[in-house]
């Protein structure tokens, strides 16, 4: 390969490194600003927060089970369709949600469609596209980058997003929120032909891909790194969804509640970079344990503690740091363990355990509220699951499956 070569290969991959940055920050932007609604949809039509909790439990669900088939098809087709398709699919379920007044309209909105378009239009799909584009020495760094940009989002969007709320109502709020969303078609283009096996490595195997998940359900690592990513996805969608009113519950303006959630965004620009970075050179395993480690007692020392404006930033810049800082060491992991070629397929099935985890969260949160009137029992179950998230990393082994390794 000539310098010119080289140089257009490196303007390519800094293209590519952009566009799906804006697309990560876009659609999880959006998508971090549902805790917003929880008290002004819920006055209105008079539901418990059982009722918006479930339909957000049923988008993290929804988008865990469609995550390994989005990734599947981005591994098979290409990235930009399966983006450009997840986000016409996640603009329809969050205008939809701008008009409910049936908790079924709900469901389908804001859970089915809104789980779907997630799925196919996030930082996972993205993710899968840099393992394949980037040099593997700089692909925990730029997993770090995706993550980074998709807290980016969070911290740009829950302001707006309740700036929208304050100005115009929730449901106008909605309709412009999901404009935001359509930016992801043009966005796309330059992931376009990025498929697993357009750009599968040397070295790597080649498996039909019903026997590369059968491989990789039998390695025990693997299995261990699916336990553990569940405790991630109940952390963050449990907090994400109901710190907003349990802030606001203890007497903290919503305003505040929304620049909690923005604040665990703008922290986690630091901590997702600097994971991605740590990982290329640290164990990937052992950053994972004390990054959960550190979660369970930044919980425990929060719930001890009076809500204060002081307590909630603290915590919201804490957990900020620690937030998904997770994901580029999570899916450094199974690059690591598997190599590229399948990366969309089994870091969906990773994933998808979050989301289980999600789903967990976010409707327990609710369930546990209309019955108790108290998150109490929620925040001494994530610091828990903490400490056992910290200790099921330990055992992880950091090399590739023998299973994967070419003939």
């Amino acid at each position: 390969m000539g310098p010119a070569d080289a140089q257009g290969r490196t303007s390519r991959i800094e293209v590519i490194i952009i566009a799906g940055c804006l697309i990560a920050m876009l659609t999880f932007g959006v998508r971090a600003t549902f805790g917003l609604f929880t008290a002004p949809i819920t006055d209105e039509f008079g539901w418990g927060r059982e009722t918006f909790g479930f339909a957000m439990a049923l988008q993290n669900l929804i988008w865990g089970v469609a995550q390994p088939i989005a990734g599947g098809f981005a591994d098979k087709f290409g990235s930009a369709r399966v983006l450009i398709a997840g986000a016409l699919i996640y603009f329809v379920g969050v205008a939809m949600m701008s008009g409910v007044d049936t908790p079924s309209a709900l469901y389908l909105s804001g859970g089915l469609l809104c789980g779907i378009g997630i799925a196919a239009a996030s930082f996972a799909i993205v993710m899968a596209s840099f393992s394949r584009s980037v040099p593997e020495e700089k692909r925990s760094w730029a997993f770090g980058i995706a993550t980074a940009a998709s807290s980016m989002g969070q911290f740009v969007f829950a302001p707006l997003g309740q700036g929208f709320i304050n100005a115009y109502g929730w449901q106008t709020a909605l309709l412009l929120l999901s404009m935001f969303v359509l930016l992801v078609i043009p966005l796309a283009w330059p992931l376009r032909g990025n498929s697993g096996g357009a750009n599968a490595r040397k070295g790597e195997t080649s498996l039909p891909m019903g026997q590369a998940m059968s491989k990789a359900f039998g390695h025990t690592s693997y299995m261990l790194l699916i336990f553990g990513f569940f405790v991630c996805g109940f952390h963050v969608a449990f907090i994400t969804t109901h710190m907003p009113p349990y802030l606001v519950d203890a007497g903290l303006s919503p305003s505040i509640a929304a620049w909690s959630i923005a604040l665990v965004g703008l922290f986690n620009i630091i901590g997702s970079f600097s994971a991605g970075v740590l990982g290329g050179t640290h164990s990937k395993r052992l950053l994972l344990s004390g990054l959960y480690f550190f979660r369970a007692v930044a919980i425990t020392i929060f719930v001890l503690s009076p809500v204060t404006l002081t307590t909630a930033l603290v915590f919201s810049a804490v957990m900020g740091l620690l937030w998904l800082s997770t994901i580029p060491l999570t899916a450094g992991l199974v690059a690591v363990m598997f190599g590229t070629r399948y990366m969309g397929l089994l870091w969906g099935i990773v994933f998808l355990s979050h989301q289980i985890g999600s789903f967990i969260g976010v409707w327990l949160g609710g369930r546990l509220y209309d019955t108790t009137g108290s998150y109490d029992a929620m925040w001494w179950a994530g610091a828990a699951l903490g400490l056992f998230a910290a200790l099921v990393h330990l055992p992880i082994r950091e090399t590739k499956a023998r299973a994967f390794e070419a003939a």
